[in-house]
């Protein structure tokens, strides 16, 4: 039988998922190069547990019960910042991170992210440790250091463009910064008149977030009503959140109890307090660390318009 008539006697469903063979073909690629990109650098490669007991209280992120107490980690960071603290200056980890509610063409419920963790650096160098990783991966992969998303050439070795959000909002929303932190409106407004402008053509950076949108980021020693925390764009989409880590543990538990109050004031559910994680920020270095999501990276990698072309299943296609 010929590739072409096996093809066709496929189901439906079968059909779409081997159409993803490019991209599951180029997602292994930038695996590898991701991997060799942070051996080169004397990162160690790390796993930790995905059942964890208590998440960071996020006020906009929701963690899946997973029973007997145990959460499903929407991300790896408490466990690799006491690795840190643990004597393990160079870290990063790719893993299978949950979060419920969390549906779209840009989003699923289980994806996987890359977070690394750099001792002795802070967010301005985690940008550009970012910034070669990106170049590393797409000239691995074939591109020459040029991606085509969203009818847009996008050149990675041009120009990068860095904009503080203060500056964001001067620049393309209708409303100051200070305005929209007053009225509720910070959110919407990033999604309809920021985040669109970000990386269109060029790789983008927008950092210096206000303070209550760093909760676990540093504050900037010279104005302590922003957090030294970034985020990354190729093509309007956001691909990466990094910033200079807080480790003052009273400051931090102090941050929680205030995230705990906001979920709960929403009627969200509250999750127990990260003693152990809190109990090690005293040994923590100074450092920097950042997660990107390899699903979009290799939506933007490939050119891919759903974040359902990048995984092998969607959520969908592993129901009964």
């Amino acid at each position: 039988m010929s590739p072409g008539s096996r093809a066709e006697s496929l189901s439906p469903e079968l059909q779409r998922i081997s159409s993803r063979k490019p991209a599951l073909l180029l997602r292994a690629g930038l695996l590898r190069a991701i991997r060799e990109f942070f051996e080169a650098r004397d990162f160690l490669e790390i796993e930790t547990p995905i059942l964890i007991g208590a998440p960071a209280p996020e006020l906009h992120i929701d963690p899946v019960e997973a029973g007997g107490g145990y959460y499903l980690q929407t991300s790896p960071e408490l466990c690799m910042k006491r690795l840190l603290a643990a004597g393990f200056d160079r870290i990063y980890q790719i893993s299978r991170c949950f979060r419920k509610g969390e549906r779209g063409k840009l989003h699923l419920p289980e994806f996987t992210m890359l977070e690394w963790y750099h001792a002795g650096i802070d967010y301005r160098e985690l940008m550009q440790e970012c910034k070669e990783l990106l170049k590393f991966v797409s000239n691995a992969c074939g591109s020459g250091g040029k991606i085509r998303f969203r009818d847009n050439e996008i050149d990675l070795e041009g120009h990068w463009e860095y904009v503080r959000v203060e500056e964001a909002f001067e620049r393309w929303a209708p409303i100051p910064l200070a305005q929209a932190l007053r009225e509720g409106d910070f959110d919407i407004i990033m999604v309809e008149h920021i985040e669109p402008r970000l990386g269109k053509t060029t790789p983008s950076f927008i950092y210096d977030y206000p303070i209550s949108m760093g909760s676990l980021a540093r504050s900037v020693p010279h104005d302590r009503r922003f957090a030294e925390r970034f985020e990354f764009y190729l093509g309007g989409l956001e691909l990466a959140n990094g910033f200079s880590e807080l480790v003052d543990p009273v400051e931090q538990r102090s941050r929680f109890k205030k995230d705990l109050e906001s979920r709960l004031a929403k009627g969200k559910s509250a999750t127990p307090m990260p003693e152990r994680f809190l109990g090690s920020l005293g040994s923590m270095p100074e450092a920097a660390g950042i997660a990107l999501g390899v699903d979009r990276l290799v939506m933007v990698m490939g050119g891919l318009s759903y974040i359902d072309e990048a995984v092998a299943f969607t959520p969908e296609e592993i129901a009964d």
